[in-house]
Formats: C-alpha cells, structure tokens, sequence
C-alpha cells in the first residue's frame, strides 16, 4: 500500500520538479511501463504481482477482497420478498394499482360504445349492373364511323378504335345495327347474319375480343327495319319478326354480346305486350351476369307506360333534346322526369339513335348538356362524335375526322378548317377541349359515388341557371351549376347542406382553374357556363 501511494505522489511531482535522484528515475521507469499499452507490456506469470492488479485509469490497483464483497448486490431471497410482499402496505398498495387499471380499462371501454353508438351510420351501398356506373357510347352508323382499308366504306373493324373508345372510360359500346336488311322489305331481313358492305362475323369476333379485354361491354342493336322510316315495318309483320327477334337474341347472346337495344318498340307495346316478359326470360337464362335490354323513347307517357309494363333494364329518353334551352324549362324537366320514374333508373340522351347533339344544341352549349348528361341521376348515353362537337350533314351522316392530314372520301367531304377543328388529334393536345372535358365528366362518373347513385337535390332553377347538389353518404359532395344565358349569370346557392365555399372541379369556361375555392353566396357563372364543384362531407 505504501508502494502505490508513493506511485501517485511520485508522479504528480514527476511533472513540477526538475530535480531528482538516480533511484527516483529507477522508480519513474516503472511507472513508465506500467503506462504502456496493454500490448506493450511485459507478459506476467499467474500469480504475479502485474497478474494480480487491475487497471484504474493509467495505474492498477488492487482492491482488497472484502472490499470488493462489499460492493456487490445479490438482492433479496425468494423468502424475504415473500415477507416483505405481504405486509400491510404493500397488500393495500397492489389493491389500489389493480382497481385503478380495472376502472380505466371500462372507463375506456365505456367512451369507446358511446363512439361508436352516436358516430354516424354509413350508408348501405346500392347493388348497381355494370350499366348504371358509367356511359354508354352508341355507334348507329358503323360506316360513318370506321374505314379500316381507306377504301373510302365505312366497315365494322371498331376493333381497331377500342383504345381510343377506352380513353373516353365508357362503360359499354352500343354498336348497330349490323344485321343484313333491305330498307322496308321484311322478306330478306336476316338478324343473325351480318351486312356484307359493313363487314364479317369474324370482324364482329374480333371486336368482342378485344372490348372484353378492354372492360368496355358490347351491346348490339337488333332494330329490324333500321334502314326504313318504320323500325318495325308494318303491323302485318309484327308477330313474324317478334319471332325472329327472340331466335336472334338467343344467336347473339350465344355469341357473347352484353346487351341488346331496340329502338321504336311503342309500336309493340299495345300488339305485343307479352313480348317483353319473353325477351327478358331469354337474357336472364343466358349467364348470371345480367344482359340489358336497352330502349329508346322520345314520349314521356310512353317510356312511363313502358316503364311499368316491360321487363326492359334501361329506358334511355331523348327529353332532354326537346326541351327549351333555358335553366327552369331543363330543371322542370329532369325533376318532372326522375319524380315520374318513381325510383326507376333512367338513361339519359340529347339525339335519339341517329343524330348528333352538336346538330340541335347551340356550340355555346354542348359542354353545358354533357356536363348534364354526367352529373343527373342515371346513365349517360351519346353517339359517336359528341365527345368532340360533331354536327350532322342533311341527309348525311359525318365520319369523324381523326387525322389532320388524313382525308375521308366516304360520307361526306371536309374542309380543311373544319377538319382542323374536328380533329380527334388536336382535341387530344387541348386540355380545354370538348373531348378534355368529356373524358373528365366520364371518369368522375365511373368513380365518385355521389355521381353514381347519391340524392338528386335542386338548389336554384332561373331563366338562364339550373343548379343542384349530388350527395351520397359521407362521400365527397358534388355540386351542379349550369348557365343556358349568353350573359354571366350571378346566383346565391345557399342551403344547410352547403357550405361558404366549395372548389372548382371542372368548367366549360377555359378561364376557370380547377383546385380555387369560390365563394358560394355571390357566385358568377360565365356566359354558358358548366360549373362543377365540390365539398367535403361535415358530420
């Protein structure tokens, strides 16, 4: 001990003095070694004195064993905790601890019913068919529409435009009719065979093919006399071609088409009641994804008649192309409309089969009716050309221009302006076109549930403005405001279910951005204006 103490002493006056003695540089030698790394260092034998230290900063030092045995601890032995576990205090202190976590646990248990009891109720989903969630897109005049050899016919290799078809995310493609037919002859009508000039069944195939990859479904218009002014001849052939047409739905649902059409049949409803009931029985029988029956009406007591009387799924009603253009005459309509279906879904159309809308809407007006056509309660249903404002010839039907430079000798001639601004191509590069338009409207749609099967509810109708709110659930609320005025239109929307302020989802008007909030009690539509905004649900 008194060796080690002379170590520490030693070596704090090794750095303040500059004199020493032989034997104390001896001494600072070892000190010196016991300085070096531990790999420097000489090897010690077991037992040693170097062996026996241990290392406490730069010098070892060996503490003595009962001071080493004093500063374990072993802890309490299994017999001392027992005795000190069941004194009063510590048996009074696990009661408390163990009540304490009961009561918080119900406590918490408790808040988690009360919730979950007054948290609002999420509304039941609607069985819906694949018809109700998106648009149908008709192509009545096939050869109008494609010309696959540019031999300057119209055919039927739609095939070859189902990627175009599908950027418009159309539910389902209503194509036809195909079917050989001689205008108002019903002696060489053949509703299972396909009009050579239009093209093949392996053309038809082909086109089932590739929608069914597509998600797109086919629906095939089985009109009989589609060439004549009587779609159904005359009375004398009704009972022949109902024959015909229940021995071609079974051929073209064999076939793997998603749906039949048919257009005129007021004239059956009256001779041939039963028909329907028939018809259906065939396309319910064919797979247990069900297969519409699609018709088209103008008259209002008649799609009602209809309604009631035929197992069709869809009636599809032109209404909205004969109504007057002003916002209370189309918001009598639609509320008329959907109040007389009594719940019934409805399709919606602007032009019957044959016809563009661009040919009895005002241009101004066109994003204002496809906005319409999305947003109301049902399904949308346009013919090929809407998308980008085709207009009709008289007694001609136009092909739509797909390529700038590209010209179509079939149907009709186009100008070049014309074709320059009809042209499919240079829609695609404008965000602010028609077609960029359309394609919103129909993705919104295909996705949003309040556009798919929410509450129709009527906010304001004036001489120029119809609005109104979809609203499902707790989805995202959407609301309509349309300007049919030349003139900007300034409205107050106010209702308890409408807030302030809602965001601009899309307009008609190039002008408006999407993504700004608007101020809903002084709100100014543009002149033919299509406004669709939104909002969140607020319990």
């Amino acid at each position: 001990m008194h060796y080690r103490g002379s170590l520490l002493v030693y070596f704090f006056h090794f750095k303040t003095s500059l004199t020493m003695s032989k034997d104390t540089e001896l001494d600072l030698k070892d000190v010196e070694l016991n300085e070096l790394d531990a790999e420097k260092q000489p090897m010690t034998g077991e037992g040693s004195p170097a062996a026996e230290t241990e290392k406490n900063g730069c010098v070892k030092v060996k503490l003595p064993e009962d001071q080493e045995e004093g500063l374990k601890f072993t802890g309490l032995s299994k017999e001392e905790l027992l005795k000190v576990a069941g004194t009063p205090g510590w048996v009074r202190t696990r009661w408390a601890l163990l009540i304490l976590f009961w009561l918080g646990w119900l406590g918490m248990l408790a808040a988690a019913i009360v919730i979950i009891v007054q948290a609002p109720r999420c509304q039941s989903v609607p069985e819906q068919s694949w018809w109700h969630k998106g648009a149908l897109y008709r192509i009545g005049a096939v050869a109008a529409f494609m010309d696959s050899n540019g031999d300057g016919m119209g055919d039927l290799a739609v095939s070859q435009r189902i990627d175009e078809l599908n950027q418009l995310k159309i539910k389902g493609l209503v194509l036809g009719p195909v079917h050989k037919s001689i205008q108002n002859t019903d002696f060489n009508l053949d509703l299972m065979a396909i009009d050579p000039s239009l093209g093949s069944m392996e053309n038809f195939t082909r086109l089932l093919q590739v929608a069914q990859k597509k998600s797109i479904r086919v629906v095939l218009d089985l009109t009989p006399n589609y060439k004549g002014e009587k779609p159904w001849f005359t009375e004398t052939y009704l009972k022949t071609n109902s024959e015909k047409l229940k021995e071609a739905f079974r051929f073209w649902l064999d076939q793997g088409v998603d749906g039949i059409q048919l257009s005129g049949v007021e004239e059956l409803l009256e001779l041939q009641p039963q028909l329907w009931e028939e018809l259906r029985s065939l396309t319910g029988n064919y797979s247990t994804e069900e297969r519409p029956r699609q018709t088209s009406l103008q008259d209002m007591d008649q799609i009602l008649t209809l309604q009631n009387r035929s197992a069709a799924d869809l009636l599809v009603s032109g209404v909205l192309g004969r109504l007057n253009r002003t916002g209370s005459a189309v918001a009598a309509g639609v509320e008329g409309y959907l109040s007389e279906l009594r719940g019934s879904w409805p399709g919606w159309a602007v032009r019957r089969v044959a016809g563009h809308m661009a040919s009895l809407v005002p241009q101004r007006l066109l994003g204002v009716y496809h906005t319409l056509l999305f947003t109301v309660p049902g399904t949308p249903v346009t013919n090929y050309g809407d998308e980008i404002g085709l207009r009709d010839e008289p007694g001609q039907v136009r092909p739509i221009q797909r390529d700038r430079d590209r010209k179509l000798t079939f149907s009709l001639s186009l100008s070049l302006s014309l074709s320059l601004s009809l042209s499919l191509q240079a829609q695609k590069s404008d965000p602010q076109s028609l077609l960029s338009l359309y394609r919103s409207l129909s993705d919104l749609k295909g996705k949003e549930r309040s556009l798919l099967y929410g509450e129709f509810q009527p906010l304001l109708s004036s001489s120029s403005v119809f609005s109104y709110l979809r609203r499902w659930d707790q989805s995202e609320r959407f609301l309509v405001a349309l300007n049919f005025g030349e003139s900007p239109a300034e409205v107050t929307l106010q209702d308890p279910l409408v807030p302030p302020e809602a965001t601009v989802v899309l307009s008609s008007d190039p002008s408006r951005q999407a993504g700004v909030s608007l101020g809903l009690e002084k709100l100014t539509l543009h002149p033919s204006e299509a406004l669709l905004l939104k909002f969140p649900y607020v319990a």
